[in-house]
């Protein structure tokens, strides 16, 4: 009988700490050969309707995890239907008979590990000195796990956050003030955010953000929201002058504008890319070597991340008792 866990539910059980180490584990397997990572499918169901299905599996030997997300996103939902624009659900197995254990709501899940991913990229990129100068671009649920990842992995001095909506921008700064206890500033443009000593960019946008030679020596970015060939967020003089790490070097070269344009330019070459997260996780490669490095992560989102946290999800619903059993 498969256990049904909501929104509620799920949030209930997961916490941002407990999220990044099971993250930073499903890094390390993908770095050791022990998890299968097939590329996500993706499905346009009609031709007439602007919608578009993802379905993304994976396997973690160590994490004795396998699961497939299904995600949706279709524009016309929230005008039409009255449901978000995307929607996800996990199936989680039991790898020893493939049986459905567990169907749960995906969407705090994605947004959790999200943040999460960004949270391992910091110790590995960071500075490790003294506090730290927080910079996000964007205000949505995004922005808001990516400051939980930071608060989680690094010392904040205070956090500066832009968005092109003022609205929004001043409803981050009470509703993260009040969560976090934390100085946040919001700022009036792009470049009052260039003295950050991490930079996380969570926005729509598919121009870039800031022009690359007004980045200052030793910064971080954490790079999540674009997503496509065709879109970036950070400009070709960023992406030169920084050492490029992504989740996924598969993923990068198939999906990252912010990698893809700058070879397409000429600007660089494929060799640019120093390393997947994973091998920073294991010591196949080295992190941050000295504080003036510009140092970039790519998120691209991977399903290890999903199937990590499915899993974590799991287990404390399970101890807890939490949820409901389902005849099928």
């Amino acid at each position: 009988m498969p256990l049904l866990l909501n929104r509620k539910d799920v949030k209930s059980v997961l916490n941002m700490k407990d999220c990044i180490n099971v993250v930073e584990s499903a890094f390390a397997e993908l770095s050791n050969g022990t998890a299968a990572l097939p590329l996500r499918n993706n499905i346009s169901p009609k031709d007439n309707l602007p919608g578009l299905a993802l379905y993304m599996p994976a396997y973690l030997k160590g994490l004795n995890a396998l699961a497939c997300k299904v995600v949706t996103v279709y524009k016309d939902n929230p005008s039409k239907y009255n449901l978000p624009t995307t929607i996800g659900k996990v199936l989680l197995q039991d790898p020893n008979t493939g049986d459905v254990i567990c169907i749960m709501d995906g969407g705090y899940l994605t947004a959790v590990r999200t943040g999460a991913v960004s949270g391992v990229a910091n110790k590995y990129l960071a500075k490790k000195d003294g506090k730290q100068i927080i910079g996000i671009f964007g205000t949505g649920v995004q922005a808001q796990m990516q400051l939980w990842a930071m608060k989680e992995t690094v010392e904040i001095e205070k956090v500066l956050v832009y968005d092109l909506v003022d609205a929004a921008a001043d409803n981050f700064v009470k509703l993260m003030s009040e969560t976090h206890g934390i100085e946040i500033i919001k700022a009036t443009n792009f470049d009052d955010l260039l003295v950050s000593d991490i930079i996380c960019t969570a926005t729509s946008s598919p121009n870039p953000l800031w022009d690359g030679a007004k980045l200052k020596s030793g910064t971080h970015i954490n790079n999540i929201g674009s997503h496509s060939p065709k879109a970036r967020e950070l400009d070709t003089e960023t992406v030169k002058r920084s050492k490029f790490v992504g989740d996924s070097k598969e993923a990068c070269f198939n999906e990252a504008g912010d990698i893809m344009i700058p070879i397409e330019e000429g600007a660089v070459t494929e060799s640019h890319f120093y390393a997947e997260l994973g091998d920073l996780v294991t010591g196949k490669k080295a992190g941050r070597e000295n504080n003036e490095e510009i140092t970039v992560f790519k998120s691209n989102g991977l399903a290890i991340q999903d199937v990590a946290t499915a899993k974590l999800i799991y287990d404390k619903a399970v101890a807890a008792g939490i949820g409901i059993n389902v005849d099928i």
